[in-house]
């Protein structure tokens, strides 16, 4: 089925670090979506229409969040970065996934996991509320390569503390040290037990759900750490703890 798109215009742009980005863009007839759910973003360019998938960084309403890393050499995301508040975008007007809460895994804990823009729908599902109404508990890792990658850091924070007994924030960086952070791989810090010892949970499968958003080599690793500690993949006709979203 062919897309259908509706304008967007940018309303705000901001530069966390270095090529890592989010753009909010008013797109008033984009149909509504979950949490999670993705949407298209695409450009004119030349004789052909480039587009490519991105996560929603928020709920659905009439300005959206997209949170995009610029790759330098890539077809759409050096046209996305040089555009400023006023320029106009195309939106599909359908959202798309099933990595959402309605899909979401089984326990009493979500561990919400992702590197770098990864942490996108974490981001719409922490501000929609529901997954305050879905699970008595909530840790969300986010792994980086530096500290200056870590946007979202003081929102993510501020939940930390209205929320001290009900969300866990753990920043993991992997090449360098950084206040607050985890030193090294997600999947490396489980390991050793720094992980858990940080959110002062562990990962079990009579309680813990668990989404995995990013790097498909985290998302392997993890997944493999996991299913050795006895959990199992979500799937509607056999319920289990893990669900995965490949970025790439």
């Amino acid at each position: 089925m062919s897309l259908q798109w509706t304008r967007g215009t940018i309303v705000s742009r901001r530069e966390w670090y270095d090529g890592l980005f989010t753009l909010r863009v008013e797109a008033l007839d984009v149909l509504p979506f979950e949490p999670g759910q993705f949407l298209q973003l695409g450009l004119p360019l030349g004789d052909k229409h480039v587009h490519r998938p991105y996560s929603v960084a928020s709920p659905h309403g009439s300005c959206l969040e997209f949170f995009i890393v610029l790759v330098p050499d890539g077809e759409l995301t050096p046209h996305l970065y040089r555009l400023s508040v006023g320029d106009q975008i195309d939106v599909s007007d359908k959202p798309a996934g099933r990595f959402t809460l309605s899909h979401g895994p089984l326990g009493s804990t979500l561990w919400l996991i992702a590197t770098g823009t990864g942490l996108a729908p974490y981001i719409a599902m922490l501000r929609s509320g529901q997954v305050w109404k879905q699970y008595e508990r909530v840790v969300l890792v986010h792994g980086v390569r530096y500290g200056n990658d870590l946007a979202y850091r003081e929102e993510l924070e501020g939940f930390q503390d209205r929320n001290p007994s009900r969300f866990a924030y753990i920043p993991t960086t992997s090449r360098d040290d950084h206040f607050h952070a985890l030193t090294g791989r997600i999947s490396t810090l489980l390991d050793s037990g720094e992980l858990e010892d940080r959110a002062g949970e562990r990962f079990e499968a009579e309680r813990s759900g668990v989404m995995l958003c990013g790097n498909p080599a985290m998302l392997d690793e993890m997944e493999q750490l996991l299913i050795a500690r006895g959990l199992t993949r979500h799937r509607s006709k056999s319920p289990g703890q893990i669900v995965v979203e490949r970025y790439w």
